[in-house]
């Protein structure tokens, strides 16, 4: 159900509404198209690099009896705060705005951290694919659920009652309510299995524990390994993820009909990520996470046609059909390599190499968008990561045991 909760932020903040709303911000303060999508950029390549310093030794810190869910719900808390403060920003401080963005991202970021660590808690290994799975595909549909009640305002002008300012700042509220209410079930009724010894100085003795793990990390080569691979084709995923929108917008589709695009992805997602754990566990999870990066790695090259509303579908599409499914099968994979009682301390790194790749993704595209004037060949430029990520991965087994 957390997978659920947090939907409504993805979708809504991250992809649909805010990047929008933000665009229109700053092109009233004067910012060009290109340069406000480099912005955007930025602060994503900002907010990942704060959490990725953290992650590891909060995810130590977890480990530890009765922390996880208590550092959870800080975080938790943290987004929903800042994700209901998106709508009381003035709209000529387009500063201000990314800047809350940023803090919002953190609490989600961060809290999708020691959520996730709990994969190990509620499943074993040969259920972590299906549990995982399901958790992305009940994410979209949630995601779905929470962006039809956005539509309906949208398409009503909030029941006449509101301007398209007005509908975007409700629209942050929707997805800080939705976080909250479906947060509940987890907060009730999930409890840590898995721990460390526990002692007077966990602070002190989270880092501890990082430093002693990276040391020796000669003696997890297969975790270590993935992490590189992971460090690089997640970089990709993330990246398309957040930039999505502002690029349909720099060829010209229409707010409205990206805002149906994000929709028909969010269902297409729903299916294809239970077909991915049904295909993992009938074959197995590394011939999932290799077709999942195949497909990502069509869809850069794809996207140096975009020049159409066509073409853009055509791209969303095959981003459904493998998103949920890379990003599920990534996480319980690693979560079936790790040693069980330092999971979050493990997840904090899988955290830190997806986070801090996510840095360079953003950056990546702002970068060459700018230098071409093009977002599409800033998009293209991500084949790059995948073509690497994959070699990485095909190449795991052989590599672990030498």
């Amino acid at each position: 159900m957390y997978d659920w909760a947090n939907s409504a932020y993805g979708i809504i903040v991250t992809t649909a509404v805010l990047p929008v709303y933000f665009k229109s911000v700053a092109t009233s303060s004067g910012i060009s198209n290109a340069s406000s999508t480099a912005y955007w950029g930025y602060a994503n390549s900002f907010s990942t690099l704060l959490v990725s310093l953290l992650a590891p030794f909060l995810g130590a810190l977890a480990d530890y009896p009765n922390f996880k869910k208590r550092l959870l719900s800080m975080f938790c808390w943290l987004g929903i705060v800042m994700t209901v403060g998106l709508a009381f920003v003035p709209t000529s401080q387009w500063q201000m705005l990314l800047t809350i963005y940023i803090f919002s991202a953190i609490g989600y970021s961060v809290s999708n951290l020691f959520y996730d660590s709990f994969l190990t808690d509620v499943a074993d290994d040969l259920q972590m694919n299906k549990i995982s799975t399901y958790g992305y595909a009940f994410g979209y549909l949630g995601g779905v659920l929470a962006f039809i009640l956005f539509l309906i305002m949208q398409l009503t002008s909030g029941f006449g009652m509101l301007d398209g300012v007005g509908i975007a700042k409700m629209s942050f509220i929707i997805a800080a309510s939705w976080w909250l209410i479906f947060y509940l079930p987890l907060q009730r009724n999930v409890t840590q299995k898995y721990s460390v010894t526990s002692t007077k100085s966990p602070v002190s003795g989270s880092f501890k524990r990082v430093f002693a793990t990276i040391r020796h990390i000669r003696q997890y080569k297969k975790v270590a390994w993935f992490l590189v691979a992971y460090f690089f084709y997640i970089d990709g995923v993330d990246t398309i993820f957040t930039m999505a929108t502002a690029i349909g917008l720099d060829i010209g589709i229409k707010t409205t009909e990206l805002m149906i695009v994000m929709l028909v992805v969010q269902l297409i997602a729903v299916p294809f990520s239970i077909m991915f754990g049904w295909l993992a566990d009938k074959t197995s999870t590394r011939k999932g996470i290799l077709l999942g990066i195949g497909v990502y790695l069509l869809i850069c090259l794809y996207a140096l046609r975009l020049k159409t509303s066509f073409d853009f579908w055509v791209l969303a599409i095959l981003v459904g059909t493998s998103q949920g499914g890379l990003q599920a099968l990534s996480r319980s994979y690693f979560g079936q390599i790790i040693p069980k009682e330092s999971g979050s301390e493990f997840y904090g790194f899988l955290n830190i190499l997806g986070k801090f790749s996510a840095v360079m993704g953003p950056f990546i595209v702002a970068i060459v968008t700018q230098m071409t004037g093009k977002s599409t060949i800033g998009a293209a430029s991500l084949s790059v990561l995948f073509l690497v990520g994959l070699v990485i991965f095909a190449m795991l087994t052989k590599i672990a045991q030498e």
